[in-house]
């Protein structure tokens, strides 16, 4: 359910314009002062040059550029949705089990373990039409990040957040991430539902292959990702504002190395397939073409299926504001100088 959206956000993109703008327009500021500065002492040339402000080109630039923010969004055409309705179409629910314990910033992937399963997760998303998805993750014990929806921005959104710090508890419990993935999916029966496991499969918590049997015989498929290298490397940690690793209590340089057996043995369990990430592939779009093939149900949901456009306001915003540009001049005018409205004689 999407409440609010853009019908064209990639023409967003144009405000990157403004930083640009606004680095010319300081540097030609700089360019005057010193100009204006080897012509002579500074209270001289103010004598000479009285029309000239300081103050009058800035807030033109101002209202330049407040006035292009409001033309640009006005063009990539804010909504707000007006109708809910109830939608009934075919898809799988998938939820996601995603590692987020420190070993995952392990740089054996690059740019590390995490960052690049969330950037594989939010490709997924952006190829998602009418499946639910959710999001859980765990280290030590797992928690709901997305709970099952359609609402793919959302999704990405709180997909972008998550980090080693969200989660209080240190460790990986695959075995926990699985039995809340089983319990967080619609209820009912004849779904397609699967859940897929990204983790460097160091298990430390729980049994996760009792939990997976446990979900198979709920009819849930379980496919699993190992994301590491098998040789072992260190996890680094920022220590002062310095890149370090992470130590033991003997001082001891900790090492994380992917444990495929584990991961081999769930996803064998659970009827699902088991894939190794890689620098180039992590494997989502092969094992998301496999529930493709699964069983299509009918899925429920609540959505926005009308928006009103809202941009006439911001198109009102930027002819205002572009107006006030135009009308304000670069320098002080000699006759306005002179002109008091409240005059009075004593």
């Amino acid at each position: 359910m999407q409440l609010f959206r853009f019908a064209n956000p990639e023409l967003l993109y144009l405000l990157l314009i403004l930083p640009v703008l606004t680095v010319v327009f300081v540097i030609n500021r700089v360019r005057s002062r010193n100009a204006i500065r080897r012509l002579g002492d500074s209270a001289l040339v103010s004598r000479l040059m009285p029309e000239l402000s300081g103050v009058r080109p800035v807030l033109k630039f101002v209202l330049l550029l407040a006035g292009m923010t409001a033309l640009i969004i006005s063009i990539a055409r804010p909504q707000y949705g007006s109708k809910l309705e109830e939608v009934r179409k075919q898809g799988v629910e998938v939820i996601i089990a995603l590692d987020v314990s420190n070993s995952m910033l392990a740089e054996d992937i690059q740019p590390d373990r995490l960052t690049r399963a969330k950037q594989a997760i939010s490709r997924l998303v952006d190829n998602l039409t009418n499946d639910k998805i959710g999001l859980i993750v765990f280290a030590g014990d797992a928690y709901t990040q997305i709970p099952i929806t359609t609402d793919y921005v959302s999704a990405k959104m709180f997909l972008s957040t998550i980090g080693p710090d969200m989660v209080p508890k240190q460790g990986t419990a695959i075995g926990a991430a699985i039995r809340l993935a089983s319990k967080s999916f619609t209820p009912g029966e004849g779904k397609s539902r699967a859940i897929i496991i990204i983790t460097d499969g160091e298990n430390h918590e729980d049994d996760p292959v009792s939990e997976a049997e446990e979900a198979a015989k709920a009819g849930i498929i379980i496919h699993a990702i190992g994301i590491g290298s098998g040789q072992g490397v260190p996890i680094p940690v920022s220590s002062g504002g310095r890149k370090d690793y992470l130590k033991d209590q003997n001082g001891t340089t900790v090492v994380t190395r992917l444990d495929e057996e584990i991961l081999k043995k769930i996803a064998v369990t659970g009827g699902g397939s088991y894939i190794r990430a890689s620098s180039t592939s992590i494997g989502l779009d092969e094992i998301f073409s496999d529930i493709r093939k699964m069983d299509q149900s009918e899925l429920e949901s609540t959505m926005y299926t009308e928006y009103n456009d809202q941009f006439q306001i911001f198109a009102a915003l930027a002819i205002i504001l572009m107006v006030l540009e135009i009308i304000i001049m670069d320098r002080k005018n000699r006759k306005l100088r002179n002109i008091r409205l409240f005059r009075f004689k004593i």
